[in-house]
């Protein structure tokens, strides 16, 4: 299994373009070390060659400008893309689909939930029909727990588990502050043919023991890297929310996804991802990141490539 993550942040990027948040600042006049990184997306691939987007984020075009493996190779219009995948409706996730019209048709794999903000609260399905529209290929759910195993086409060889995840539907949606399950998802990930699994799972609000059960099984753990502390917002003065507002569980604190990735096996790989502007373990040279270091816990970057 090739993995490509195409973007590492959180909404807004790293530095944000209207933050002057100590982190935003610092990398822009060069005082910290600090990568930039883009809006959250990763790319999936069983043969190296068809890729399955993982979200689509405002920076699309970028990231697939930066990844070769993505380009037009064969005919005069063509793309590495061979469909499209949404673990949620936040516009961070989703809205590069637009930037991604001169493709259409083509196939977006999401949960009903998903699909009824996206042809709502913000149409892009609705919006998506002048230039040839999206193939909606549900995920469906059943008493409230999401199927079984289900294949892609481009991509031979995995097979897909969509696990419901407790976190926040998007401002838009009629159920925000009131989720069901399938307005967010993780995906654990199995290579058949070299038995490994990936659990991928962008927005973590809270963890219960069937989630952990599925982090378990993992090889490697591409998990919620958004904030560090759940009031981080509201300490660097950019908010007003807390990440349990938003549905991202925070990595510091009794708790919190550091104790709990201290729960998986030591061979387990774990990477952090979705990681927000104000987090202090952008700073490569902060203690936050030491103490990841010291965990063996890797913080994901633009262009990071996982062979799984």
């Amino acid at each position: 299994m090739h993995v490509l993550v195409l973007g590492a942040a959180a909404g807004g990027g790293f530095p944000q373009w209207n933050c002057n948040c100590p982190l935003c600042r610092g990398q822009r006049e060069g005082s910290l070390e600090a990568t930039p990184r883009t809006q959250s997306s990763i790319a999936i691939s069983s043969d190296g060659e068809r890729w399955l987007l993982c979200n689509a984020s405002p920076d699309i075009r970028a990231q697939l400008n930066a990844n070769p493996e993505l380009h037009p190779r064969k005919i005069p219009r063509d793309s590495g893309i061979s469909g499209v995948l949404l673990v949620d409706a936040q516009i961070d996730h989703t809205t590069g689909l637009l930037s991604l019209r001169e493709g259409c048709p083509f196939d977006v794999w999401c949960t009903p939930n998903v699909h009824q903000d996206l042809s709502s609260g913000f149409p892009l399905f609705t919006m998506l029909e002048h230039w040839g529209g999206l193939n909606w290929q549900p995920i469906a759910i059943d008493d409230n727990h999401l199927e079984a195993a289900f294949e892609i086409p481009a991509c031979p060889g995995l097979a897909f588990t969509a696990v419901a995840l407790s976190s926040n539907a998007p401002p838009y949606s009629p159920r925000r502050g009131a989720p069901t399950p399938g307005d967010n998802i993780g995906l654990l990930i199995e290579d058949r043919t070299r038995g490994t699994r990936l659990f991928y799972g962008p927005g973590l609000g809270r963890l219960d023991d069937r989630v952990r059960a599925y982090l378990a099984q993992a090889d490697c753990v591409l998990v919620d890297g958004t904030l560090w502390h759940d009031d981080e917002l509201i300490r660097a003065g950019v908010g007003k929310s807390t990440g349990t507002d938003m549905g991202h569980l925070a990595l510091a604190g009794a708790g919190g996804l550091l104790e709990e990735l201290d729960r998986l096996s030591p061979a387990t790989r774990r990477v952090l991802i979705h990681i927000n502007n104000t987090n202090p373990i952008l700073d490569e040279g902060s203690p936050q990141r030491a103490t990841l270091a010291e965990a063996g816990i890797e913080v994901a970057f633009d262009g990071m490539r996982l062979e799984i």
